[in-house]
């Protein structure tokens, strides 16, 4: 037992009303083991070592290939086990035992069997279900128009086997972060967790290795300890599929979801709106009927609900972590893609935390940077702010730069930059009227979008060709939002032409009213005064 199933063990027996000494009797373990399975799910990192390689590895294709002849041989003449090890050792010299060639045959064989669709056919039994108790799981791919682009995305569905109540969520992959995050927003919409099992395939985010044909597992340590977080108890259908009947319902709720909501293809820009809508298509489904029911989703669902786990109170972090180096082009590699950070931070190790739909950049538990998650392998998202501390030293590298043309993409980089810039350069030359245009971006950081949008059309009409008139027609621009509207010039009889108050003149229209009198040079008069008159009398003293 692995200390992950250890702790899972020691959870469970606790929530079943154990005291922490009869757990430590039980499980053999020390109070400390016992506190610390308590206040995690998760135990602390081992060292992991490599995994070594198996013997029958360099054989695998052959015996597939003995295997896959037999499905057309004659059933009397068909390899046997021990006849499979003998052509191995007498055609291929190979250093295997007997052991390891029937542990292989037992587990190929029947995926080969199914994978050919020779299987006998079964006969299905009809179940029925208690409320509360069991739940499925699955993913169906659909086909998605994103931002103009149709790309494949994975419907994750978490379906209450008893009410046919079924919670949707779309994500950029299936991966181990996406299922988990399927899980946890499919429980809180639920408002519990199923009290016996949930039904899965054998997917490579949950099953590191399927045991032949029994329903053991081999199970990956993050989704043990997730299971162990929420209460959760696996069930896993027979591999292939001949185990796709085994939780039929999410199947077919799959498909009944595809047919109806994604038909025609949904056209989003972004995979945030498209689970809003897939949340509203939730909800109106709950009032339909299954089958011949006389009771709605909805209705059955009320009946169940009460009945469900609790949730826990306390979050369990569902993205996985990557500590990559920053590059020399302000990028970090996580998967097959890459994403911008700032260009401070290159050459040093960063923390990136990879959702299913996003990834969070951190430096020293500081966020420095957040992208939404890449579909399609081999891209990269750059973020312009992210180089403007660089481009502003290099301003002759701004107008080809991959960030520039992707926030012109993306709507950030309008048409009122470009006409400012063009204005800018043409005034104070190439490089200043970059750099100038870069200060204007680097404003971004303080004012918003729209208000820096609306400055810029500002200080354009009125060939202001600077950041600080920029900044003060944005700031003008914000303020004027809280303010009730004036009448407009045009409407008093006068001109409607825009005109930029300069920075010196705002800050004096802002200062107190000085209540000090004049100054006055009088008593300066009369020292002069004084001072002539003295003057003539030594003069009348010298003469005489």
């Amino acid at each position: 037992m692995s200390k992950v199933e250890l702790y899972a063990a020691i959870r469970r027996d606790h929530r079943a009303g154990m005291s922490v000494r009869a757990l430590e009797r039980t499980h053999n373990v020390s109070w400390r083991t016992v506190r610390k399975a308590l206040d995690s799910a998760w135990p602390e990192p081992r060292k992991q070592h490599p995994p070594r390689s198996k013997g029958i590895d360099p054989y695998r294709e052959v015996i597939d290939g003995i295997l896959q002849a037999d499905l057309d041989a004659p059933r009397k003449q068909r390899h046997t086990v021990t006849r499979i090890f003998s052509r191995l050792v007498a055609e291929h010299q190979a250093n295997v035992t007997y052991p390891m060639v029937r542990r292989y045959v037992a587990e190929r064989k029947p995926q080969i069997l199914a994978e050919s669709g020779k299987a006998p056919a079964e006969a299905f039994i009809r179940q029925s279900h208690q409320p509360g108790l069991e739940a499925e799981v699955d993913f169906g791919d659909v086909s998605v128009k994103l931002a103009g682009e149709q790309v494949t995305c994975y419907l994750f569905s978490l379906r209450l086997s008893y009410s046919g109540k079924a919670v949707h969520r779309v994500f950029a992959s299936c991966g181990q972060e996406a299922f988990f995050e399927g899980h946890v927003h499919a429980l809180r919409t639920l408002g519990g967790v199923p009290r016996d099992k949930i039904r899965y395939d054998n997917l490579k985010a949950a099953v590191a290795q399927v045991l032949g044909l029994s329903r053991a597992r081999v199970e990956s340590d993050r989704w043990i300890a997730f299971k162990s977080h929420f209460g959760i108890e696996s069930f896993y259908c027979r591999p292939g599929i001949e185990g796709a009947h085994e939780k039929g319902g999410v199947e077919g709720q799959i498909g009944y979801f595809r047919r109806n909501h994604f038909a025609p293809v949904p056209e989003v820009s972004s995979l945030a709106e498209l689970n809003e809508m897939v949340e509203q298509w939730d909800l109106h489904d709950g009032r339909r009927r299954i089958g011949t029911r006389s009771q709605t989703i909805d209705e059955c669902f009320a009946l169940e609900q009460p009945l469900l786990l609790p949730l826990p109170e306390t979050p369990f972090e569902t993205g996985l972590t990557f500590t990559p180096r920053v590059d020399r082009y302000g990028q970090i590699a996580v998967r097959t893609n890459r994403y911008s950070v700032p260009v401070r931070l290159i050459g040093k190790r960063v923390r990136v935390v990879l959702h299913a739909s996003h990834l969070v950049v951190y430096d020293q538990n500081v966020e420095v940077a957040r992208h939404e998650r890449l579909i399609a392998k081999g891209q990269c998202r750059l973020e312009l702010d992210h180089y403007l501390e660089a481009l502003i030293r290099k301003p002759g590298a701004f107008p080809g730069a991959t960030a520039l043309e992707q926030a012109r993409s993306a709507g950030k980089f309008t048409p009122l930059h470009d006409a400012w810039w063009a204005q800018a350069t043409k005034v104070h030359g190439e490089r200043d009227g970059t750099r100038a245009l870069i200060e204007v971006l680097l404003l971004g950081r303080h004012i918003p979008h729209e208000y820096l949008v609306a400055g810029l059309a500002t200080a354009l009409r009125a060939g202001a060709l600077t950041a600080d008139a920029v900044a003060l027609e944005a700031r003008k621009a914000a303020e004027s939002e809280d303010e009730p509207p004036a009448a407009s010039p045009t409407a008093q009889g006068g001109q409607g032409t825009a005109r930029v108050t300069f920075l010196h003149e705002w800050r004096l229209a802002h200062l107190p009213p000085d209540t000090r009198p004049l100054p006055s040079v009088t008593p300066y008069d009369q020292l002069l005064r004084r001072h002539r008159d003295s003057g003539g009398e030594q003069r009348e003293g010298e003469a005489q």
